[in-house]
């Protein structure tokens, strides 16, 4: 079909269908208007689990592609690639059914206007749902008998969900109220006793975890702390986590962070990643610090491109060995016991099943899909104490062999078939994990993870540019860079090369941070309301232009905006940094009084802008030990909102004309100690 030619992974993934799949575009529009055909569009992702179950239930079902074929032009988005459309069809299915995910099914007019929308249908009526060719048909027929009603009806949906994204709310008062104002919603939502947030299923939202620690440094409130750090300690443990191979699958269907959806998203290990490194700066637990290495390298070991970007995704399905031809959620990673039995021998084979829990007959006991019949899922289920108890063994002995014993089943399961990789880049998951890496290399003094955030951002600064207009791109795949950068884009690559200004003290890095937030942001700020649009003006096949304001499994591109331009006015002194940032507090202030949990990063924004901005600058001739270890002490401390700098002789030369303050602040002696408050500092220390 016409999706041959794609470089979209997940695009690719349905190319040999039945259905006459096209590509979001001119070409898809015309032939529906030609047709006088109404449009159904599917959007997913390629390690998407229910899109493959859709896939190989309705898409590639030559009876259901018929019914597609005859009264349909199909078009197949992926929403990694192109958000914009997703989040603009998915408002308007979260607003008529109540509910979203991916698949996303929805039936639009020729003019792009959605009239019906769900998610996953299966392909006969079961779950409670009805079956897809009944769905079909019933639209099919719908459209021929009452087209006009139905395409009036759209027009009317439509105009209420643009009211809804342009409409403007009243702003209230910025104050610590409204910062503080998430903290009692979540604290009555905790699972005081398996942690996180609200009930089954689970997912991890960083943000969250973001919020809480800074509500903890601001206000010492040790609860916003134990909520979080027992949080973490209770999904490291789980069977959310890669106990042999590092790293996190996306979320948890259980309470107990047990029985994990499967698939590895990168934005997920990125930002785990920093909330563990905070969790380690905070409390010197070298469990946190642990979690964050065996994250961290995960990444370099499964999801780096050879240049030094990062790939998106590995799926949660994987080829069943013992059932040649299927593809099973979890098969990569589930353990009968005979297998482990067989390949560590005894006693580590024993000591091994109590730790992590492995039965004989399997340890799910809920699986309604029949997946993990006599299999286990590894977690954590006793203290490596509680082994060598049981065993009357010297507890570093213990250790020492589940460490040996992690080694060999990961050997092991090295040679079993892998599941999927979507290797596609994106500019805006590439960013959060350079941040991640950034912090790593700086707070776990380890120089890979330096160097890796090193050579990624300069992947990112070159390869994920047009060779035509030098305009930021979102996708690069096959050696190719497309599709124009949106707003996360633009502000996730700013917060990382922040990120690598204050763990590296390289002036260039500023200098980019600065010309894309002075120049790449125009395209997306709203000058009447305040704030940013997801996508810049101008674009035909977008029937509405939305903010993003959720916080959810990544934060929203408004979020991270409102505090990385405060970062950038408290590094440069520039008034207009500031201004922006306060303009996008106030669009959505009203929001964060109704909804706080709704957008914990933007919370995170206002804490900053709350905060009197706060510098601590090393100015040296060089950077020496002395300096170092001056810049270790310092970066033992928690300071979420406070800015640490080391600047050289010949980094000042190169602040002039960029940050006037810093560039100002002279060199005493070898060494000297600025320690400034809003700009005034006090009498500086001289350390020679």
């Amino acid at each position: 079909n016409h999706l041959a030619d794609s470089t979209s992974p997940y695009l690719l993934q349905h190319a040999h269908n039945p259905v006459d799949w096209m590509p979001w575009g001119q070409a898809a529009f015309e032939k529906a208007r030609r047709e006088e055909k109404p449009i159904f569009l599917s959007i997913g992702y390629s390690t998407c689990h229910w899109c493959h179950v859709m896939e190989r239930e309705s898409f590639e079902n030559d009876e259901i592609a018929a019914i597609l074929n005859n009264n349909f032009v199909s078009i197949k988005v992926d929403r990694e690639e192109r958000p914009d459309v997703d989040r603009i069809y998915m408002l308007f299915v979260q607003a008529t059914s109540g509910g979203w995910g991916w698949p996303m099914s929805v039936w639009l007019t020729p003019e792009l206007r959605p009239f019906f929308g769900g998610t996953y249908f299966p392909p006969d009526s079961r779950y409670g749902r009805p079956g897809f060719g009944q769905v079909l048909t019933h639209i099919a027929n719908a459209w021929k008998d009452n087209r006009a009603k139905m395409e009036a009806s759209s027009e009317e949906i439509l105009k209420q969900l643009a009211n809804y994204a342009a409409t403007p709310s009243e702003a209230t008062e910025l104050n610590q109220e409204l910062f503080e104002s998430a903290l009692p919603l979540l604290r009555r939502s905790f699972d005081a006793e398996w942690g996180g947030f609200g009930s089954a299923p689970k997912f991890p939202r960083p943000s969250v975890f973001n919020y809480l620690f800074r509500i903890y440094a601001t206000g010492q409130d040790s609860e916003a702390l134990e909520m979080t750090t027992f949080t973490l300690r209770k999904m490291a443990s789980g069977g959310m986590s890669d106990h042999l191979g590092g790293g996190f699958h996306r979320y948890s269907v259980d309470r107990f962070w047990f029985v994990p959806h499967f698939e590895k998203m990168l934005y997920d290990q990125a930002q785990l990643a920093v909330s563990y490194l905070e969790a380690y700066q905070i409390t010197d637990d070298p469990f946190f610090a642990g979690t964050a290495r065996s994250i961290l390298d995960y990444v370099l070991r499964d999801m780096r491109h050879p240049e030094g970007g990062f790939y998106s995704a590995e799926d949660a399905d994987s080829a069943d060995p013992e059932r040649p031809g299927h593809k099973v959620e979890g098969a990569f990673y589930v353990w009968k016991q005979s297998e482990i039995d067989a390949l560590l021998g005894n006693p580590s084979a024993a000591w091994f099943s109590l730790r992590y829990g492995v039965r004989p007959d399997g340890n799910v006991e809920e699986d309604p899909h029949g997946e993990f019949i006599g299999r286990n899922i590894l977690s954590e289920a006793v203290s490596v104490a509680a082994v060598a108890q049981e065993y009357r063994t010297p507890e570093e002995q213990v250790a020492a062999g589940l460490e040996q014993a992690r080694d060999v089943l990961f050997d092991a399961r090295s040679h079993r078939p892998h599941p999927y990789l979507d290797d596609k880049i994106l500019t805006s998951w590439n960013g959060l994990i350079i941040s991640a890496l950034a912090k790593g290399g700086v707070l776990l003094a380890e120089p890979r993870y330096s160097n890796a955030a090193r050579t990624a951002s300069r992947f990112l600064m070159t390869r994920m540019c047009s060779p035509e207009t030098g305009s930021l791109q979102r996708r690069f795949r096959n050696n190719n860079s497309a599709i124009p950068a949106f707003l996360d884009d633009y502000v996730f690559i700013i917060q990382a090369l922040l990120d690598l200004y204050e763990a590296e003290f390289q002036v260039e890095d500023l200098q980019a941070a600065v010309d894309l937030a002075t120049d790449g942001l125009k395209a997306f700020e709203d000058m009447e309301s305040g704030g940013f649009f997801s996508t810049a003006a101008g674009d035909s096949d977008l029937v509405l232009r939305l903010k993003d304001d959720y916080d959810g499994a990544e934060p929203s591109g408004n979020s991270v905006a409102t505090d990385v331009l405060l970062r950038l006015a408290h590094l440069t002194g520039v008034a207009g940094f500031q201004e922006r940032a306060e303009r996008s507090l106030l669009s959505f202030s009203m929001k964060l009084r109704q909804r706080p949990v709704t957008a914990p990063q933007m919370l995170v924004a206002l804490g900053r802008w709350l905060t009197e901005p706060a510098q601590t600058v090393i100015r040296c001739r060089e950077r020496n030990a002395r300096v170092e270890q001056l810049l270790q002490e310092e970066r033992r401390v928690f300071r979420p909102y406070s800015i640490l700098l080391v600047i050289t002789d010949e980094a000042s030369a190169q602040l002039r004309g960029l940050s006037e303050f810093l560039a100002g602040l002279d060199r005493k002696g070898e060494s000297t100690i600025y320690r400034c408050a809003n700009f005034v500092c006090q009498l500086p220390q001289v350390i020679d």
